[in-house]
C-alpha cells in the first residue's frame, strides 16, 4: 500500500510530465525510497499507476542499477568496477570488502547492514578506486580508509 505523503508526491510528480510514462524512473525511485526496494507487487502498482503492463516496468528496474529489485543492507557499497577503477586497485578494494565482510557480491550480511554490488562504472574515473555508499561517493580508497569507512558505519 503507498502512504498519503508517497501517493501526494506521484500526483504532483505526473503533473510533471506529458504522458504518464515519462515518470516511470522519478516514480520508480519514489517507490524505492518509500519500500526500500522494487518488489514484483511495487512494479504492478507502479504499472497500474502509468498505465503500462508490469513488465514494461520490469524492464527499466533490472537495467538501471540505481533501482533495486531486491531487498538490500542499510547501507549499499556499489564498487566501480570500470577499467580506471581496476587499474587503480579497484579490484583490490572489491576484494577487501568481500573479506572484511564475509559476503560476496550480490551479498548482504547477516545483520542486514551492508550489500555489496559492482556497478559498470560510476563517472569518477580520474579518483578511483570508488565506492558509492548509498548515495555517497567516496573516492581514491585505500584498504586503510575503507577500513576507517566502515568502521564509522558501524
Amino acid at each position: 500500500m503507498i502512504s498519503e505523503a508517497t501517493r501526494a508526491r506521484i500526483e504532483e510528480l505526473l503533473q510533471r510530465y506529458p504522458t504518464r510514462r515519462s515518470a516511470m524512473i522519478p516514480l520508480l525511485l519514489l517507490l524505492q525510497e518509500e519500500r526500500g526496494w522494487l518488489s514484483p507487487e511495487t512494479m504492478r502498482e507502479a504499472g497500474e499507476i502509468l498505465d503500462l503492463p508490469p513488465v514494461r516496468i520490469y524492464e527499466v528496474a533490472t537495467f538501471y542499477t540505481m533501482l533495486r529489485t531486491r531487498p538490500c543492507g542499510k547501507y549499499l557499497l556499489q564498487v566501480c568496477r570500470s577499467l580506471s577503477c581496476s587499474l587503480v586497485g579497484g579490484e583490490g578494494v572489491l576484494h577487501h570488502l568481500e573479506k572484511r565482510l564475509g559476503i560476496h557480491e550480490g551479498q548482504t550480511t547477516p545483520d542486514g547492514k551492508f550489500t555489496l554490488a559492482t556497478v559498470e562504472c560510476l563517472g569518477s574515473c580520474g579518483t578511483g578506486p570508488v565506492v558509492q555508499i548509498n548515495d555517497d561517493y567516496h573516492e581514491s580508497l585505500t584498504v586503510e580508509s575503507l577500513d576507517r569507512l566502515l568502521d564509522s558505519l558501524a
